[in-house]
């Protein structure tokens, strides 16, 4: 579309800075993705987890992993139901995303009234952070923040370092970092 006039060269300077800063915004470093390794958050730890990558028992479900073990640690934590009817067990905690982890995330979402497809998405992962508490620490950009998960059988300890990485207390005792492209836990 050629335009013609003072007037014209106007509204396109001005369309294109407002796409520019539209699209500014929309690659914001403060969402983190399964592409950037780990789970990550960034400022106040109340959205932490609503975007973070889709963990299943698919080949694309980043299993195995730490941020399995994290989210096996919140099914041993809310005492969710695995494939015996069972709670969870601790020692169910590999970091492999099998037909127990299915099963638990399937009965887990069910208990929250998610919709159930036994994946640990935007939606599963994202209403874990109701159960996330602040314990110390700050919550301010290249601070490190103390966490506890508080589910509805067990607690566990977990810290956001000043990289904005999630860690969490394994049942060793050991802080692992919960990443999606290695595994060390389990």
């Amino acid at each position: 579309m050629i335009f013609q006039g003072k007037r014209a060269r106007t509204v396109v300077v001005v369309a294109g800075t407002a796409m520019a800063a539209t699209l500014g915004l929309s690659a914001s470093p403060a969402s983190a993705k399964a592409s950037d390794g780990w789970v990550r958050g960034y400022d106040y730890h109340i959205d932490d987890f609503n975007d973070e990558g889709t963990l299943s028992s698919s080949l694309a479900g980043h299993s195995p992993s730490n941020a399995v073990c994290l989210w096996q640690r919140i099914l041993w934590a809310e005492g969710a139901k695995s494939d015996t009817m069972l709670p969870f067990a601790e020692a169910h905690i590999t970091g492999y995303f099998g037909n127990g982890t299915t099963v638990a995330t399937k009965w887990l979402q069910a208990y929250w009234h998610l919709d159930v497809d036994g994946k640990v998405g935007n939606q599963t992962f994202g209403y874990a952070h109701h159960h996330n508490f602040k314990t110390g620490g700050s919550t301010d950009r290249g601070e490190t923040l103390y966490l506890e998960y508080r589910g509805r059988s067990h607690s566990f300890a977990m810290r956001r370092n000043t990289e904005g990485k999630y860690l969490f207390k394994d049942y060793d005792g050991d802080w692992r970092q919960a990443g999606y492209d290695y595994h060390t836990c389990g």
